[in-house]
């Protein structure tokens, strides 16, 4: 892992419920166009998802979400590195087999899946999967559970095999605006922490829920949360953070070379 311009990672949700209406492709050549695009924008890996995960998703069974993601890792493979965002092992098997490098996993329990298949892996902290709606705010407690957890899980990894580690705080699964920005005001301690050890980081934090609910006014739907969503990037990027995922790869990969420019001056 080499420091340096923070990555973007473009979400490609191969989905007809996930949250942010303009990232949903359920038409397999609508994620693979999608894909293409992102990669053009100057995504560095395209994350494929088959499988919403937000408040009160219906879950999708197997087959369903291999009929989804398959297709559209296979069209890109060639393209760029890809990521595979499932909890599933059968999914995460499959999608690595069609080209799939990184195992984007919000369980967080892909870890020794990861090591047997010889493919990067992300360790995500969550409270429950789909994320809960409304939760009970964790308060000062929050950010030493989240760093012990996600590093626990990544030594435990690094221990099995895996090579090309990365942490993941969570943002919004499980967790109140309040938890949220709490996190984010840690997130440097976090990135020292991790890169003490050679693990990586990366933030998702792009048109979630909790940017429509700061006070600027009242509340903004997905569709509404760029700017914020932008600044989040943007502030995570001078954090240190490794990678941000993002739905608009665009506009993040102009502010990745500026903050690089900048720390290079």
């Amino acid at each position: 892992m080499q420091r340096g311009r923070t990555a973007v990672m473009g979400v490609v949700n191969a989905t007809p419920d996930s949250f942010h209406a303009a990232s949903r492709t359920a038409v397999a050549s609508e994620a693979i166009e999608r894909g293409r695009r992102l990669f053009e924008e100057g995504a560095t890996v395209v994350d494929v998802g088959g499988e919403s995960t937000r408040p009160g998703a219906t879950p999708v069974d197997e087959a369903e979400e291999l009929a989804r993601v398959l297709p559209v890792i296979e069209a890109l493979a060639d393209q760029g590195r890809i990521s595979i965002d499932t909890v599933k092992p059968g999914v995460a098997r499959a999608a690595v087999a069609a080209g799939a490098t990184l195992l984007n996993d919000v369980g967080g329990a892909l870890g020794p899946l990861a090591a047997e298949l010889g493919v990067g892996w992300v360790a995500m902290h969550h409270r429950g999967i789909p994320a809960q709606a409304a939760p009970a705010p964790l308060g000062p407690t929050l950010f030493d559970e989240v760093r012990r957890r996600v590093l626990d899980a990544a030594r435990a990894a690094g221990d099995l095999g895996v090579a090309e580690l990365y942490v993941d705080p969570g943002i919004g699964f499980g967790k109140g605006a309040g938890d949220n920005l709490a996190l984010l005001s840690r997130l440097d301690e976090l990135c020292d922490a991790a890169h003490a050890e050679g693990i990586a980081v990366l933030v998702g934090a792009s048109r979630k829920r909790f940017l429509g609910s700061l006070p600027h006014g009242g509340a903004l739907d997905a569709d509404d949360r760029f700017e914020g969503s932008l600044a989040v990037a943007t502030y995570a990027m001078a954090c240190g953070v490794d990678v941000v995922r993002v739905h608009d790869v665009a506009a993040t990969a102009q502010a990745a070379a500026l903050v690089a420019d900048g720390e290079a001056a």
